[in-house]
């Protein structure tokens, strides 16, 4: 090692040797990775990698997209002029694309919910209202920008998102306690499902999925009242929420050995309970319908008429969608079968059915909605979380997780493309 010799011209050459024998690299460089292993040091556990991959995840996606509409802004006749309104409204939120490229279809839908004023009639009752409402608070310390207000709120919700997936997936995954391997692998995949770039958007996902996560965490930590008020948040959130409190019934059973005498029935009230919270969360939803429409089903009747949306039986709707020859179709529905299969194969125990069950509620009750739904198909498919889970199990050897990896990001890289590309209404 060479401290303070005098190179060429007079100048002080301060280098230190690498450790390994390599080229010497300068003391500032030594100094730097230093400190940045200090500060990761001071950082809590959990949070150094949450937020290294939140941040890494983003400025990879906002790169790939500036550069993907770069291209496209090139292509003859793209966007059709049928779609222009959607540039338009984008330019309107940012004239920077690494910003307004956040933002398509429902995330206007919800930028307009969010600056409805509440001292006339309510007339919009096709989404929940717990997105568009966190943002109303957060718009004037933004300027009075609602848009970015809504993307404040997904992008926190999606950090949030990580922590209780890196907590939750080390407690499923760790033999006998915690394992932070596991825990970093459920993250990694997380972010690698095939849509998983909706959850840096003004849209719901990165919302629901963080409340999901939220309520099993503290369902595992056996921390019901806990549960029960974030329950009613996720229920607030998407209309299919309230339905998590089935599988939320399915941990506390479980903690208990699944026992079904009379005398367990007592114990199981006294602690469950605050499970009545969440389906309380979607009736706060329908007595808001109520209040202000006279009609507690305002909701499904906006859905009936905006989108020819009827709840029906999801395996004919399944199977119409890969039957019917619309290969964009058939490829949206097949995405959700290979879910279920992953999920049926790789939550079989009964430690996992739970999430097994919840599953097959996020999967199937968007299919029972109607062929309508094709269009948003992927988007829902994000809220199959353990999905994650699975596949963050089986990647425990190197090679398969680098294959499974590269496949995943290689898959979510073109789907993020066609997104970008909204005139296709593929991703929606």
């Amino acid at each position: 090692m060479r401290r303070g010799t005098i190179g060429e011209g007079g100048m002080v050459d301060e280098r230190v040797a690498d450790p390994v024998g390599g080229p010497a690299a300068p003391r500032w460089a030594g100094r730097l990775r230093s400190a940045a292993r200090n500060l990761a040091a001071r950082v809590p556990a959990p949070w150094g990698y949450v937020l290294a991959v939140f941040v890494g995840g983003k400025l990879v996606l906002t790169l790939v997209g500036v550069l993907v509409l770069a291209a496209w802004d090139g292509v003859p006749g793209a966007p059709p002029a049928a779609e222009a309104l959607m540039r338009d409204q984008q330019e309107a939120v940012s004239p920077h694309r690494w910003f307004s490229l956040w933002f398509a279809w429902d995330s206007f839908l919800y930028d307009h919910l969010a600056r409805l004023p509440l001292d006339r009639p309510w007339r919009d009752f096709g989404f929940p209202l717990l997105y568009p409402f966190l943002a109303r608070p957060l718009a004037p310390l933004l300027g009075g920008h609602t848009a970015w207000a809504l993307l404040l709120v997904s992008n926190v919700a999606l950090v949030f998102q990580l922590y209780y997936a890196y907590r939750l997936g080390g407690r499923l995954l760790g033999v006998d306690g915690d394992d932070p391997a596991g825990g970093r692998r459920f993250t990694r995949y997380l972010l690698l499902l095939p849509t998983a770039f909706l959850f840096q958007a003004a849209l719901t996902e990165s919302l629901f999925v963080c409340l999901a996560l939220a309520a099993f965490w503290y369902a595992e930590q056996r921390r019901w009242l806990v549960v029960g008020i974030v329950g009613y948040f996720l229920a607030l959130s998407r209309s299919v929420g309230f339905l998590v409190v089935l599988p939320l019934a399915l941990v506390l059973l479980r903690q208990h050995g699944w026992r079904f005498t009379p005398r367990a029935l007592p114990r199981y009230l006294r602690l469950g309970w605050p499970l009545l919270l969440v389906p309380a969360g979607w009736g706060t939803f329908m007595a808001f319908c109520r209040w202000q429409s006279g009609d507690w089903f305002a909701y499904q009747h906006a859905q009936e008429r905006g989108w020819g949306i009827r709840v029906q039986n999801p395996v004919p709707v399944a199977w119409h969608g890969l039957t019917d020859g619309n290969p964009a179709d058939a490829f949206r529905v097949w995405i959700a079968v290979a879910m279920l299969v992953v999920a049926l194969v790789g939550l079989r125990r009964s430690r996992l059915l739970p999430y097994l069950v919840y599953t097959l509620i996020v999967v199937l009750v968007p299919l029972s909605m109607g062929t309508p739904v094709y269009k948003s198909l992927l988007r829902y498919l994000l809220a199959a979380f353990p999905v994650a889970l699975v596949l963050a199990r089986w990647a425990h050897r190197p090679p398969v997780d680098a294959w499974l990896v590269a496949g995943l990001a290689l898959l979510q890289g073109v789907l993020f493309a066609v997104w970008l590309t909204y005139w296709t209404h593929f991703v929606i």
